[in-house]
């Protein structure tokens, strides 16, 4: 049995690590590249780690004004949607955790339903065009409001929370609302922090909706610009041959430009990755 199981780790332990190697090794190239000087990239040289480190690329990277532009609005728009999604998607899934609510079976089911039918892109827009949401920070929030999968998870965990704390913040005098907010939630940070996570990183990565909704380049956020930065590095502006000394330049800038709008959330995952294994696995656990 032990030895059976220590095989069953080692091949656990060698796929884990291979998996962990592909979904590294992009990040490390892409770095690699744009640190690197021209001369060794156009040799082959770079594979895994810089060779003589160049930090031109990411000098024009800062220099470009639609970086700081698409930084702050996707900042905003990220910061906004995650809060107001987890208000309205921790409220929701409170109250579908009462199952002696008023036609709880019949909400459920309108939730459920979404999770295989939806309205599809020109309906939603002409909703959020009906509104008046185009064009605004709105249109980029209220859309994805709220995830199906996320309000299951959160009703899920909602549900797991014992009866007794409630009804002993009831003979304390607390209404419903109160013990949503005094006793639910501190309770839930660990649920709260997996959803926040799901919904901001969403948001900082939505392309669609900038595409759909805005018009006016002051509001569009860092992923239309990266989009925009990546594709006009495709042509030179005569459309003759382009050389190589210049693709490995537009390939650096490109990898640059990716790098610089990733690390935000890079950076901020290692500290929520604790919240956010138990909070998913407690989520999907509990029926």
């Amino acid at each position: 049995m032990n030895r059976r199981f220590s095989i069953f780790q080692a091949c656990n332990t060698v796929i884990l690590a291979l998996a962990a190697v592909s979904t590294l090794y992009p990040f490390l190239y892409m770095i690699s590249i744009s640190l690197s000087d021209h001369a060794h990239v156009l040799q082959g040289d770079v594979w895994l780690w810089p060779r003589g480190i160049n930090l031109d690329m990411y000098k024009y990277v800062f220099k470009d004004g639609r970086i700081f532009t698409g930084y702050q609005n996707t900042i905003i728009y990220t910061a906004l949607g995650t809060v107001v999604s987890l208000l309205v998607t921790s409220m929701g899934g409170y109250a579908l955790s009462k199952k002696e609510m008023v036609f709880h079976k019949t909400f459920t089911f309108i939730v459920l339903a979404t999770l295989f039918v939806n309205g599809g892109m020109i309906p939603t827009f002409l909703v959020v065009k009906s509104y008046g949401l185009v064009n605004t920070i709105w249109a980029m929030v209220l859309p994805g409001v709220v995830t199906t999968w996320n309000l299951i998870i959160i009703r899920t965990f909602f549900s797991g929370i014992p009866k007794e704390l409630e009804e002993s913040g009831k003979l304390d005098g607390l209404s419903e609302i109160g013990i949503f907010l005094r006793i639910v939630l501190p309770l839930s940070k660990a649920a709260l922090a997996t959803i926040g996570l799901f919904y901001a990183v969403g948001i900082w990565n939505n392309f669609m909706g900038p595409l759909l909704y805005l018009r006016k380049e002051e509001l569009f956020p860092l992923q239309v610009f990266l989009r925009q930065i990546v594709l006009a590095g495709q042509f030179n502006g005569d459309g003759g041959a382009v050389s190589d000394s210049l693709i490995i330049a537009e390939d650096a800038l490109k990898y640059a430009t990716i790098m610089v709008s990733t690390l935000p959330l890079l950076v901020i995952y290692p500290f929520i990755q604790k919240y956010f294994v138990k909070g998913a696995l407690i989520g999907s656990v509990k029926g």
